[in-house]
């Protein structure tokens, strides 16, 4: 572990993580807050008003999770597919903080995700995937943007490949977080404001480990039933990684690109919480499965010259108002 996680170095900075009751947004605001943000942690799941019975987690519990790793955790809930709570959630943050340097998007839906043909799910429950997965990301940054001068946006993704996941809904929202990450640096690389897309591994997430019947104690034990999980990641990883993406003064570099959580891991020089460097990327490069990982080639059929547009649009323009006249 490097001296650098043990430092300060998100102070007296503001972060919004949508959807932390639990999984990567809990252990994102967690390691928010071990970098000393200030977090507010925003989901439907608070005391008292769970969505669901299945899950017990809250963003109450994430938020005090948030303060005791070092930093200020304050829990807000929130539908951000209704915009006028998210309106809320964003006026309030401007009357107590009077800005924002990170948005975390990870609204996805999981729990309404059903693994077989999208022809037998019933369509309203697809949609409202797609509203959680999609639209509530487009109404967190229409609200959050007027609060950031400059800051890092980022959308929470399953794998950094352009590859099909194995269910149209699941799909379209993970590759489309990808997308949106590389729309919104587009549009907002004038005001400074990075746009990334960030997977995981393997995580060991509460749903997790319930379903391989262990515990974070004793993870391990399931191993032998599904060999990829020694290469299994606490929550907490791919929160060091938005933590360091968020300290770093060149992000605007990274803006509009996908990376995985063991990559930034590398580049940053942080471990997991349990001092591993979980290699799950490695493991699948060495298994039957293939897929290639966007690259520079993937880029280029999006990257375009801006600025050359941008001169072209105004001479436009300017042809056209002479002409008007």
């Amino acid at each position: 572990m490097t001296d650098a996680i043990h430092m300060k170095t998100l102070e007296g900075k503001v972060a919004v993580v949508a959807g932390s009751a639990r999984g990567a947004g809990r252990g994102i605001a967690c390691m928010l807050g071990e970098a000393g943000a200030t977090v507010y942690c925003t989901a439907r799941s608070a005391r008292g008003n769970l969505v669901t019975k299945k899950r017990p987690e809250t963003i109450d519990e994430t938020a005090e999770m948030v303060t005791e790793h070092g930093g200020v955790g304050i829990a807000v809930r929130v539908d951000h597919t209704i915009p006028a709570e998210v309106e809320r959630l964003f006026d309030r943050i401007a009357r107590e903080q009077g800005r924002l340097d990170v948005l975390v998007n990870n609204v996805n839906g999981d729990a309404m995700y059903q693994w077989k043909s999208a022809w037998k799910v019933d369509l309203d429950v697809g949609l409202e995937i797609l509203k959680a997965a999609i639209y509530s990301h487009i109404v967190n940054v229409y609200y959050a943007v007027p609060l950031m001068k400059k800051g890092l946006i980022v959308e929470i993704t399953d794998g950094d490949g352009f590859y099909y996941r194995g269910n149209l809904y699941y799909d379209l929202t993970k590759t489309n977080a990808i997308r949106l990450a590389m729309d919104f640096a587009t549009d907002l690389r004038k005001k400074n404001i990075a746009c990334v897309a960030i997977t995981p591994g393997f995580l060991r997430s509460e749903a997790v480990l319930e379903t391989l019947h262990v515990t974070e104690s004793n993870w391990r034990d399931a191993i032998k039933r599904q060999p990829m999980f020694a290469e299994s990641e606490t929550p907490y990883f791919v929160g060091r990684a938005i933590a360091a993406l968020a300290a770093d003064p060149k992000v605007m570099k990274k803006s509009g690109r996908v990376f995985n959580s063991f990559e930034l891991a590398q580049e940053y020089g942080f471990v997991d919480v349990d001092g591993r460097l979980p290699k799950i990327w490695e493991w699948i490069a060495g298994s039957k499965f293939r897929y290639k990982k966007i690259d520079d080639g993937f880029y280029a059929y999006f990257d375009m010259d801006y600025a050359f547009l941008e001169k072209e649009v105004k001479k436009l323009r300017k042809e056209i108002r002479s002409a008007s006249n």
